[in-house]
């Protein structure tokens, strides 16, 4: 580890996944950010979650407290940027600490690093402006009462059938449609079948709940990946639709589908995260009944022009 001073706090880098004392202390910080604000997703025992285990992290102490966390993505998203998540322990707000925690980022990071704001938090906006970034890119979290919603049933085009993923055979389909429907995607377009493999061994991962549109021929043309949190709140994990079968309202079929799924799982409330420069995603997800919640954005000292 080494060392950066500050006035109001000691910050330190920490590379490689966290072990022992550093995992429970991040893992403890992160409920605690969780229990204010809602996110990042982290559970009480078990591993950090993915986003949290490798790249560097950086520590914000007062004595023995942790006060301020940043994780810095040093692999990458699909396009190679650097991406961080960086939190402030809710009862250390107001003291400079997020200034300070970016500041020290910014000095390890490669250039067109991205940060994330969850909920674009007003606090995160100024932080953003006093070092120049600028927000490139935003996600929209949207909501559905099912209780309430009137969904039709999916319709499938000719020679179109769904049917559930099947662990240890559809993975490698599954990439594929999912590297052309999301090449142009930070993080989606990434998937391997490793992290497919590894998304199995999750405690909410549910085959059932992972439908796939297949022809004649039993290939793969497009999927929706659903999920059911620990609170019991249903999301759209993953709709993806291969480029070569758009058109015909097979995104609309299989989200539907996915939807039926969890009001039969006698869910009430189901969200999902779509890019607000989405059109055509974010019309279905309205045209259902789906309204914004919050948005999340990414800042960048670096505007470029891919899409995500």
């Amino acid at each position: 580890m080494d060392h950066t001073p500050s006035t109001s706090a000691t910050y330190a880098w920490l590379n490689g996944a966290p072990e022992g004392r550093h995992s429970a202390l991040i893992r403890s910080f992160l409920l605690a950010v969780a229990a204010v604000d809602g996110s990042p997703e982290v559970s009480a025992d078990g591993p950090l979650p993915r986003d949290f285990r490798g790249g560097a992290h950086l520590l914000a102490t007062v004595g023995d407290e942790l006060v301020g966390y940043a994780h810095l993505d040093t692999e990458g998203d699909a396009f190679g940027r650097q991406v961080v998540e960086a939190f402030i322990h809710p009862d250390a707000r107001g003291r400079g600490i997020g200034t300070e925690l970016v500041r020290t980022v910014l000095d390890r990071a490669a250039g067109g690093v991205r940060f994330w704001s969850h909920g674009n938090h007003p606090a995160a906006a100024a932080i953003a402006a006093r070092f120049g970034l600028t927000k490139v890119r935003e996600m929209l979290k949207m909501r559905l009462d099912l209780s309430t919603a009137d969904l039709p049933e999916p319709r499938w085009r000719d020679g179109v059938r769904v049917r559930t993923f099947v662990p240890g055979q559809d993975e490698a389909a599954l990439v594929e449609v999912n590297r052309r429907a999301f090449d142009w995607h930070p993080e989606q377009g990434a998937l391997t079948v490793a992290d497919v493999e590894a998304t199995e061994k999750e405690p909410w991962f549910d085959p059932a709940g992972f439908f796939l549109a297949v022809d004649a021929d039993d290939r793969v043309l497009g999927f929706h990946w659903t999920k059911v949190h620990p609170g019991g709140e249903g999301e759209v994990y993953v709709v993806g639709v291969d480029p070569a079968a758009q058109g015909g309202g097979l995104g609309k079929a299989l989200t539907l589908a996915g939807l039926a799924h969890l009001v039969d799982l006698g869910l009430s409330e189901v969200i999902l995260y779509v890019e607000s420069d989405n059109a055509p995603a974010v019309t279905v997800y309205r045209g259902l009944g789906f309204e914004r919640a919050e948005a999340h954005v990414q800042y960048s000292s670096t505007v470029d022009t891919d899409r995500g």
